[in-house]
């Protein structure tokens, strides 16, 4: 994906309007750099599974992701509920489709997508089973669903209760293939083709320990007592890349996200 600063028709950058609340990433942003490339590798990943095919991102946020899919797939239609994140997306990114709606109520006919895109947006919804429904609903029969979440197992250690505020329910691995599987309570809404884990690769592992065991908290402490950043913590920050995280089978309690492929039936 290209870093080059996009304009509107008066030279501003559209992204500058998008207001920051911490749990939607922007790109050109370099405190934010950590998080949006630990969301854009996710798009990165999964490029060769929307060749020529038709995509729905449901909850496309920024738009960035919806953009760099669009470069590979047939047509990509993007949803989200927010007024400002889709007036964003229309202005930055006027190629892609863009519908205000409910996830749980998709503008979409039936059949109509052969993949869904759903990354880190599931832990927002009350009603999880309804938006895997509305997924069904819209796939074609075959279609992929590509879901990424954060894994509660890590993210919220020991609680069911999510410490970040915007968050109604996480998931671990089990309840996340439970939900996929059985949201219609059939069970077999859903195959789960692949369970798989997003980890820090061996460059985020030396800043964790550079930054006393994790440089996740080390953003967050300065973040949340609102103090600058040190130069050299800043720097690390900015020079994060979507090469330094791994997505991979096996281990996957200890990784930060889950990364769901599944195949509706």
């Amino acid at each position: 994906m290209s870093d080059s600063p996009r304009t509107d028709a008066d030279g501003r950058d559209p992204a500058s309007t998008l207001a920051l609340t911490g749990e939607r990433t922007v790109p050109g942003i370099p405190e934010e750099n950590y998080w949006f490339r630990r969301h854009e590798v996710a798009y990165e990943y999964i490029a060769g599974l929307v060749d020529g095919r038709d995509i729905l991102e449901a909850g496309s946020g920024e738009g960035y992701g919806a953009d760099l899919l669009s470069r590979r797939a047939r047509s990509v239609v993007c949803v989200d509920y927010d007024t400002s994140a889709v007036e964003h997306t229309r202005a930055r990114y006027p190629q892609l489709t863009v519908h205000q709606g409910n996830l749980i109520d998709l503008p979409l006919p039936d059949a109509s997508v052969d993949v869904v895109v759903n990354f880190q947006v599931i832990e927002h919804l009350w009603d999880q089973p309804a938006f895997i429904a509305e997924c069904h609903r819209v796939l074609r029969p075959g279609g992929r669903l590509l879901l990424s979440t954060p894994n509660r197992i890590t993210f919220t250690p020991d609680s069911d209760t999510p410490v970040n505020p915007f968050h109604t329910r996480e998931l671990n691995a089990m309840e996340l293939t439970e939900l996929l599987v059985d949201s219609d309570g059939s069970g077999r809404a859903f195959t789960v083709d692949e369970m798989l884990g997003v980890h820090h690769g061996p460059r985020l592992l030396e800043l964790d320990a550079k930054w006393d065991g994790s440089i996740i908290s080390a953003q967050i402490e300065r973040a949340l007592a609102d103090e600058p950043w040190p130069s050299t913590l800043a720097a690390d920050v900015a020079g994060v890349t979507t090469a330094d995280f791994d997505i991979r089978p096996g281990d996957v309690d200890a990784s930060l996200d889950l990364f769901a492929i599944a195949t509706r039936r």
